[in-house]
């Protein structure tokens, strides 16, 4: 590493002022950071001394993430070979996962790091690290069988009307990658509904299985809440959906991590799981007797295994921008975005993946709540005095 901050440090007087390259020094700033500690201290004024910035911050999701990236590329092999009937082993089903998740994520990285790199010159402000959970969180959301093009449009809608335009990392009301989800589910539906959550690249000497379907649980749900995979199937992420959505175990490996460093709210994870069971538990009170396969029949836990329920309430509801702040707040929060989740499933057949689309309500609304909780916390405390 010596001979990489000699390089750094021979080549760094041509972007500093003055310097050649004085443009490009957000640039310059941003790969300097990422490789070494920044070697400038807070020398006045009130600040906050602590080990964990925001670097560390977005590491430590990275590393939650990983569970669910490792097993979305297993997934991503084992559901291709079972579409055609193949035999393969662990090994087998990761490497043909790995070949085909590996490009959407260097597309989304380079596209959404690029619009990045380029606002931040023109505008002449650093270069945060907040694009690189985004950069991964959008590849995990969605289909195996985008086009890559598709993703880097998605990339730059986030980056740039999401959060850019606002004032970059920190002040994007909404969360970046559900965004890009959210753009390409109403831009292009068909690549993001249908049969569409399986490789189904030509295997020589194979036919895809008769009993072949192209459903995921949610589509299926849809239909008929009886006709759904197994509960261990669900819970393990043994189905088609989304490259990093569909195992709950491993969401809950990133949850313990979160949680652990402190960085995820687990009053935000734990309220947005009993909100769903809550509203799940009322629509079974109120089912009608009379049609056993009505949706709202369908057992309150069954809400927390389909779909994407589980990442959105780890990995999306916590997002510390765009989420409450206040401790009540973010119980209200939570509750609010679990409950509206089965309320779309249960009675919006176009748009059964309630989860996604239920946080970007609340994103809205996280600072009326906040507002009215700060508010009414004052109130109670002048009645005191």
């Amino acid at each position: 590493m010596k001979f990489v901050r000699r390089l750094v440090d021979s080549v760094k007087p041509n972007f500093e002022k003055g310097g050649k390259l004085e443009k490009l020094h957000p640039a310059f700033d941003a790969l300097e950071t990422f490789l070494f500690t920044p070697g400038i201290t807070t020398e006045a004024g009130v600040h906050v001394r602590d080990a964990m910035d925001l670097k560390r911050t977005m590491m430590t999701v990275i590393i939650s993430l990983i569970p669910t990236l490792l097993f979305g590329m297993w997934n991503t092999g084992f559901q291709h070979h079972l579409a055609y009937g193949m035999e393969a082993d662990i090994m087998q089903n990761f490497l043909f996962g790995f070949w085909k998740v590996l490009p959407i994520i260097i597309v989304s990285y380079a596209v959404g790091l690029g619009v990045e790199f380029v606002f931040a010159i023109v505008k002449g402000h650093p270069i945060s690290e907040g694009y690189l959970v985004t950069g991964l969180l959008i590849p995990l959301v969605l289909p195996v069988t985008i086009p890559l093009w598709m993703v880097g449009l998605s990339a730059i809608f986030c980056t740039l009307l999401g959060k850019e335009i606002f004032g970059g990392t920190g002040m994007n009301f909404m969360n970046p990658a559900l965004l890009a989800r959210i753009f390409l589910f109403f831009a292009f539906p068909a690549a993001m509904t249908g049969d569409i959550w399986t490789d189904l690249s030509p295997e020589a000497g194979h036919a895809i299985v008769d009993a072949y379907s192209g459903a995921t649980s949610l589509m299926t749900f849809d239909a008929n809440y009886t006709l759904l995979p197994s509960a261990s199937d669900m819970f393990w992420g043994f189905e088609q959906g989304a490259i990093g959505e569909t195992s709950v175990f491993a969401c809950l490996i990133g949850a313990f991590i979160l949680i652990y460093s402190g960085v995820g709210s687990w009053r935000i994870m734990l309220a947005v799981f009993a909100g769903a069971g809550l509203m799940g538990l009322l629509f079974n009170f109120l089912a009608p007797a009379g049609n056993p396969t009505h949706l709202m029949h369908t057992p309150a836990y069954y809400h927390w295994l389909m779909g994407g329920f589980a990442f959105g309430a780890v990995y999306m509801a916590t997002d510390p921008v765009s989420a409450a702040q206040s401790e009540t707040g973010k119980w209200i929060y939570g509750l609010l975005i679990g409950a509206f989740s089965v309320v779309l499933r249960v009675f919006n057949p176009a748009y059964p993946e309630g989860v996604m689309l239920s946080i970007l309500l609340m994103n809205v609304f996280a600072p009326l709540i906040d507002h009215i909780v700060v508010e009414l916390h004052i109130k109670k405390r002048l009645r005191r005095a």
